[in-house]
């Protein structure tokens, strides 16, 4: 059988199949106030109808102060479970199982007023410089990040992944780059961590179903975290309940990123053989073929798909034609997809 097509379960969860629609920003909450509006309403079932087997919607912020953009999902208030609970049916009566991911920007927010960070470190000369978080503010956000778990848990989502990559908050305290902290989450690795299993513990509190973390595995900078740094973590978070790790990198920092097709595969693949842990592959997979030889290798458990999914919301029809795999078309397409 065709392995892109093979259904997947974690935790009693059954993904049809491996394709992951990642998480990509929209910036399209046009009220300022985190709610769903018709994008999204329809941009999100849209891949739903188009086959995708889980669908995680984008980087939704769980405090006002942590969103990267004015306009971005927020999960701060009860007042966001109604529309993202919209989303959610929407999404699941056209088939996909449904993700929300987690998420607060630290220094790379673009709101008014004060940010935060895990060190008083400007990301570059276009940003404001963040506020040292003290142990209250990091107490805060860590209860944050639960409270948001459960609004999502009562909006009816299928997966939770907590965001610690490309330079936001978790990023921030997990990079020896960003985190310059002398306290107890800064300075050893176990430190530096810290942040991260506070938040898995709080949300492993009320939540029991899929649980992944996004990371950024290679820094990229001189003293900066690879993905040798980061299989111990991925051992703990294991040891935590975490079942998947969304394997991306770089943006914690300025710097050059040698970018082809399937640049970060290699990442997912040590993760996984040395943690090991069920992992997410993410960069530049468009092909199906290229996809298919990633899980055929065993070098990642599902196929992260991002702007290819913004070109082609029905990937999976395309994937299923060139790799002769047998999918249920929606039953309105079914005269064009045979």
């Amino acid at each position: 059988m065709v392995k892109l097509f093979e259904p997947f379960t974690i935790k009693g969860t059954v993904f049809k199949n491996r394709i992951v629609m990642a998480p990509m920003c929209m910036y399209q909450s046009d009220q300022e106030d985190g709610q769903i509006t018709d994008w999204h309403r329809v941009h999100y079932p849209t891949r739903a109808v188009g086959g995708i087997g889980l669908i995680i919607t984008e980087a939704t912020a769980v405090q006002p102060q942590g969103r990267i953009s004015s306009r971005d999902l927020g999960i701060w208030d009860d007042h966001h479970i109604e529309g993202q609970s919209e989303i959610v049916r929407l999404m699941k009566q056209n088939g996909a199982k449904t993700g929300i991911q987690l998420a607060h920007a630290g220094r790379k927010a673009t709101v008014d007023g004060d940010i935060y960070s895990s060190s008083a470190l400007a990301f570059d000369d276009s940003y404001k410089l963040p506020v040292e978080m003290s142990v209250a503010d990091i107490k805060d956000t860590i209860q944050a990040f639960k409270n948001g778990a459960i609004r999502a848990k009562k909006a009816g989502f299928d997966v939770i992944e907590l965001h610690g990559a490309h330079g936001y908050l978790i990023n921030q305290f997990l990079s020896p780059l960003t985190n310059k902290r002398t306290d107890q989450y800064g300075g050893t690795v176990e430190n530096r961590y810290r942040l991260l299993r506070n938040v898995i513990d709080a949300v492993n509190e009320i939540w029991d179903g899929p649980l992944f973390v996004r990371i950024s595995a290679h820094d990229y900078t001189e003293s900066g975290m690879t993905p040798e740094h980061y299989v111990e973590m991925c051992q703990w978070m294991k040891q935590q309940g975490v079942d998947l790790i969304d394997v991306s990198s770089g943006a914690v920092v300025p710097a050059r990123i040698p970018v082809f097709p399937g640049y970060q595969v290699p990442y997912a693949e040590t993760i996984k053989k040395n943690t090991p842990i069920a992992t997410g592959a993410v960069g530049l997979i468009t092909s199906p073929l290229h996809a298919e030889e990633i899980l055929q290798n065993g070098r990642a458990d599902m196929i992260f798909l991002a702007r290819e999914l913004l070109r082609d919301p029905y990937w999976a029809f395309t994937a299923a034609k060139q790799l002769n795999a047998d999918i249920t078309a929606p039953v309105p397409y079914k005269r064009g997809w045979v």
